[in-house]
């Protein structure tokens, strides 16, 4: 059964990136907590510190977060299950493409249907609903990554966890109140991370 299932990873892969795309509300923040759940909790494709890799190459390599996440962590489960590197890149692509896909479809379907009825009162009303679900999404995607591999804890690490918590602060004022690029927040966090945590 256990080989059958390794077999089929690119069917349940492009299953599962489908629904992710097609309920993933919020842009790829948003999907970040689909993501996670599915690929670490459902089908244990990746470890939680796999999954906190992935988050912080998309977030430092160009294009979507939720795309570039779909990419490696296609990939990732693929050289998980023991397959070689060609296979990895075909589940990249296949986990990608079942992601773009939905939105895609939905796009084509809608575009005139939304352009025609979007100041009706019940799509407002829709969109209304939406919001708080997006923000809900972003919060979780958040929490997911308050854990201990990213902060450690004071009993394993103490140093490593109070400069996590004082980078994680650093990062959200300077983001926050003093409008700081987050681009150069990521660049001085990393700087940050190499002298202190190296």
């Amino acid at each position: 059964m256990e080989v059958y299932i390794e077999n089929m990873i690119y069917l349940y892969l492009f299953i599962t990136f489908f629904e992710i795309g097609l309920f993933g509300f919020g842009g790829g923040y948003g999907m970040l907590s689909l993501i996670q759940h599915e690929t670490v909790e459902h089908w244990h494709w990746l470890t939680a510190s796999q999954f906190t890799d992935i988050v912080a190459i998309s977030q430092m390599t160009p294009g979507p977060i939720g795309i570039n996440s779909a990419t490696y962590c296609g990939y990732t489960a693929v050289t998980n299950a023991g397959y070689s590197v060609p296979m990895g890149i075909l589940g990249s692509a296949t986990a990608t493409f079942a992601l773009v896909l939905p939105s895609l479809i939905l796009m084509i379907l809608i575009s005139k249907l939304f352009i025609k009825y979007m100041h009706t009162q019940t799509v407002q009303s829709v969109f209304l609903g939406l919001r708080p679900a997006v923000v809900g999404l972003l919060a979780a995607a958040t929490l997911l990554l308050c854990t201990k591999e990213n902060f450690s804890t004071p009993s394993e690490n103490a140093w490593q966890f109070w400069i996590s918590i004082l980078l994680f602060t650093a990062t959200f004022i300077g983001t926050l109140v003093f409008r700081i690029n987050p681009i150069k927040m990521i660049l001085m966090s990393a700087f940050a991370g190499l002298l202190l945590l190296y």
